[in-house]
């Protein structure tokens, strides 16, 4: 399972979309769909249908096939939604001399500060997304005087443009050959993408909601929880222990009314920062944990889209205890320097963790373009990935060296960025060359599921809702 389009040097051209519709999203049914488990608000789940002519998709059966048993069976297959990646405009169009194809690799603080300068003072003329024309207007002039934190960004953004630049510019060149970007046609490069409309799934609520069960018979639960043909799941056992699809099909599991897909070859734990225990009594040990935290910062705080942790609250994360020796660590940051500074100067060494690298995530249309301007002063094109490795003891570090590749201190990751806030792209086939095959991975605070990997947060299915897929039945 690969969404490598394209690898160079200097990093990877990526394909998410098709990462995900290559996770197995087939439900083997008879007439309906036999995989459902329904988790209700009463504390006991049902199996919505009989299991008699239950198929169990075979890895080694094609994406389309139908496996034949007593009656009439289909296999069901979901795929993403493809409107979801259909980024084709810019949020806000750069100036045609400083568009990816065109522009110029460098710039110097000086020219950088002049343009960000400039950008404050523009006054309605960006177009972009939603209301983002109409904020422009609305937006209060400001001197053009920048604080420390402002200068830091700054400088950081000097430093690394002449990499992201041009590593973007090849990898969007290889794309544009092989057709996996296409040419622009000849109209606006910014504009309205389209969103499709929201999915409110309540999983965070549901997530509060279970913690009142969870008060009442702590410690009472087993470890973990298998997802079958007749699996019976108690709601609070969402946070009281993980939840296994060791089968080869997807399972849908109800909660609350609404249906999510469960991947084959996956587990999760529904749960937040205070119910972290039934993780560790999993008991597993990870070789990758990938980490994305809610940070702390004044838009998520005007906005009250979702919760957000202080850095303290970071730190107390159990990664020691949940990490095997070697382990390698890959946490996503803002732009803010003053988080980039925390996570490589408190949190790792409080983890025992070593920094070895730092990676951008960068964000393109369909056409290849920034979804931003790289010099854009409020938000730039692009997040940051800091990779470290949990240093062990002495014995351990004389232990002979594991056949991996040492991880590079620069790289970059290159997608066209799903329209849904905070959909990280899959970091499973980049990192795969830095790892022994076959590793445990595990991600905090994870928004949906992989095959073959554990994830934990408290919205930890909320991209498996199946209003995100596309229903394809294939009967025989």
């Amino acid at each position: 399972m690969m969404s490598v389009v394209h690898r160079l040097t200097t990093g990877w051209l990526l394909d998410h979309l098709s990462f995900i519709n290559q996770c197995g999203y087939e439900i083997c049914d008879s007439f309906a769909y036999p995989g459902d488990v329904t988790i209700n608000t009463s504390g006991h789940s049902t199996n919505n249908h009989p299991t008699s002519t239950f198929a169990t998709t075979s890895s080694s059966d094609g994406p389309g096939d139908a496996v034949e048993t007593e009656g009439k069976t289909a296999r069901t297959r979901y795929v993403f939604r493809e409107e979801f990646f259909h980024i084709s405009k810019a949020h806000i169009a750069a100036a045609p001399e400083k568009q990816l194809l065109q522009g110029s690799p460098e710039l110097s603080l000086t020219e950088i500060k002049a343009s960000s300068s400039a950008e404050e003072h523009q006054e309605g003329t960006t177009c972009g997304v939603g209301d983002s024309v109409v904020g422009a207007k609305k937006k209060r002039k400001r001197k053009c005087v920048f604080n420390q934190g402002e200068l830091d960004a700054l400088e950081y953004h000097t430093k690394i443009r002449k990499f992201i630049w041009e590593g973007t510019l090849h990898l969007v060149q290889e794309g544009l050959k092989s057709g996996f970007l296409h040419r622009a046609a000849a109209e606006p490069s910014c504009g309205k993408n389209v969103v499709p409309e929201r999915i409110d799934c309540g999983l965070a609520e549901l997530c509060e909601m279970a913690k009142q069960f969870l008060a009442v018979n702590d410690g009472d639960h087993q470890a973990v929880n298998v997802l079958d043909d007749e699996t019976s799941i108690p709601e609070q056992d969402l946070l009281s222990c993980v939840t296994e699809n060791n089968s080869n099909c997807a399972k849908i599991v109800v909660l609350m009314g609404q249906k999510y897909l469960v991947p084959p070859k996956s587990s999760f734990l529904l749960s937040d920062i205070s119910c972290l225990q039934p993780l560790l009594n999993y008991k597993k040990k990870y070789d990758v944990i990938v980490i994305d935290p809610p940070w702390e910062n004044k838009s998520v705080k005007r906005s009250n889209r979702y919760s957000y942790l202080s850095s303290w609250q970071i730190k107390q994360i159990p990664v020691s205890a949940l990490a095997a020796p070697d382990c390698l660590v890959v946490t996503w940051v803002t732009n803010r320097q003053k988080h980039l500074r925390f996570v490589k100067d408190e949190l790792y060494p409080h983890w025992s963790v070593k920094t070895l690298a730092e990676w951008h995530w960068v964000k393109i249309t369909r056409y290849g373009e920034f979804v931003l301007p790289l010099d854009s002063f409020h938000k730039k094109p692009y997040e940051v990935l800091i990779l470290g490795r949990v240093q062990g003891n002495i014995k351990e570090a004389l232990r002979k060296p594991e056949d991996v590749l040492p991880v590079p201190e620069h790289k970059l990751i290159v997608s066209i960025p799903c329209s849904l806030h905070s959909h990280k792209p899959p970091l499973t086939a980049v990192l795969a060359e830095f790892i022994k095959p076959d590793v445990e991975c595990l991600e905090l605070f994870a928004r949906n599921l992989q095959p073959g990997w554990t994830s934990w947060g408290n919205e930890v299915l909320k991209f498996q809702h199946i209003d995100y897929f596309t229903l394809l039945r294939n009967e025989n």
